[in-house]
């Protein structure tokens, strides 16, 4: 029995010495674990420097909003042209309108066009601005076969007292030359006078032919005194009828000028009526075309966004908007903003990878290649001058044509969401970005040969 007892005893203490032989050597560590964790290592290290020399696409971020390329196509206010008071509205917020459909339509707050037969009223006054004109016209046609009739007249009048001017000139000429010829013979008759009177001395005549030639002196001294007297009557009758031709050309003028006065405001009362009626005929004009605008139309196809006037009865000013109209299909662009340091190295024909708010995507900044819910965009313009916070803005266009992997823009997107996108640039190694991460240069200027775009000095 008591070898028994003792060797159950060894027998226990030997399997105690079993487990804490296993326990013992489940704790030492072993020799092979370090050589495994430096191959990791190595594995780790050769994999990041590999990784180092892998090709990184350089991009530009910007941030923005959903946009129109055209300005038409952006969201704008209608506006009243005259100023009115709302009487009905014809659209809800929300609603989508044609071009030309009712939007609002008012009535007349201005004093000068409540009459609603002022277009009537306005067409009475032009006939009787016309009746001026007729008359007018009338007139001047009289003053003209007046004028005419005076021309006429004068002609005749004219050519009558010139005939008698060119014929009391040959009676002075006549009477002139008879003038002269008693005057010879008076001169004559009186030397012979002499001759007669010298041989009465002489004793050769006798005083019968002294007394006779004395009588005949005196006749002929007679005639030339009438003659002379006659000559007088005849300058006088000369002058007389220069008198009568300058009074009758006087008279002329003087009635001839009161005609072309007359003329001349017959010309201006025509004016003046051809002046009223222009006037006339642009306040019909304006009356009918103000008429047209009592109905505010939407001026192209849209969604009424938002009203800007509520109510009935309500006074609008001319030229304030009443409502907001989104066009209908708009050509959708994404404006975003960037950097003024990074401006210089975006060209016109830059490719962009767009992000917009509700679409989920996965993008990786430096390989675009591999994004997910991306799009393609292209640059279309960049501001000459920087927007408020000294960035740029950019607009970004639908590339076109599309690339074959791409898809269109979402058809459901909103002018003004959210849009996040990346200008793509030249591939550099990856070891060049991170160094100019880190040190806050902007991306490499240099572009790809492969891009067939030359560098610019």
């Amino acid at each position: 029995m008591y070898t028994m007892g003792k060797i159950s005893n060894n027998l226990a203490q030997l399997k105690n010495w079993e487990e804490l032989s296993v326990h013992a050597n489940s704790r030492i560590i072993d020799a092979k674990g370090p050589k495994r964790l430096g191959r990791i290592l190595l594995f780790i290290f050769a994999f990041f420097l590999v990784l180092l020399f892998l090709p990184y696409r350089q991009t530009i971020p910007g941030r923005g909003t959903v946009t129109a390329l055209r300005p038409e196509d952006r969201p704008q206010t209608i506006q009243n042209q005259i100023g009115g008071r709302i009487e009905h509205w014809a659209v809800s917020e929300g609603q989508e309108v044609k071009k030309g459909d009712t939007i609002l339509v008012i009535s007349e707050t201005s004093q000068s066009y409540f009459d609603p037969e002022l277009p009537t009223r306005l067409t009475e006054q032009l006939d009787a601005k016309r009746g001026n004109e007729i008359a007018a016209i009338q007139k001047i046609d009289a003053t003209k076969a007046q004028m005419s009739a005076m021309n006429s007249g004068l002609n005749f009048q004219i050519k009558a007292a010139e005939n008698k001017v060119k014929q009391a000139k040959n009676y002075v000429s006549i009477d002139s030359a008879e003038l002269l010829s008693v005057q010879k013979f008076y001169e004559t008759t009186k030397v012979r006078l002499e001759r007669y009177e010298t041989g009465y001395k002489n004793g050769l005549f006798s005083l019968t032919d002294i007394e006779t030639r004395r009588l005949k002196l005196q006749e002929d001294n007679a005639k030339v005194i009438s003659q002379q007297n006659k000559l007088s009557n005849s300058n006088q009758n000369l002058l007389n009828a220069s008198i009568e031709l300058d009074n009758i050309r006087a008279k002329y003028q003087e009635s001839i000028s009161k005609a072309q006065s007359d003329m001349s405001s017959a010309v201006s009362s025509r004016a003046s009526a051809q002046g009223d009626i222009a006037k006339l005929r642009n306040d019909i004009s304006n009356v009918n075309i103000r008429r047209g605008l009592y109905v505010i139309r939407a001026p192209q196809s849209g969604f009424i966004v938002k009203t800007l006037k509520a109510g009935i009865g309500e006074n609008i000013k001319e030229g304030e908007s009443v409502a907001t109209l989104q066009p209908k299909s708009p050509m959708v662009a994404a404006e975003i903003y960037v950097r003024a340091m990074d401006v210089p190295l975006i060209l016109d024909t830059s490719d962009v990878r767009l992000q917009f708010e509700g679409w989920p995507s996965v993008q990786f900044s430096g390989w675009p290649s591999v994004a997910v819910g991306t799009f393609a965009g292209k640059v279309f313009s960049i501001d000459r001058v920087s927007s408020v916070g000294g960035k740029y803005r950019l607009l970004i266009s639908q590339t076109n044509p599309l690339p074959s992997k791409d898809e269109p823009w979402p058809p459901q997107l909103r002018q003004g969401s959210g849009v996040y996108g990346r200008i793509i640039l030249r591939s550099v190694p990856l070891w060049y970005e991170i160094w100019r991460q880190l040190n806050g240069f902007p991306p490499s200027l240099e572009r790809e040969p492969a891009s067939g775009i030359k560098d610019k000095k």
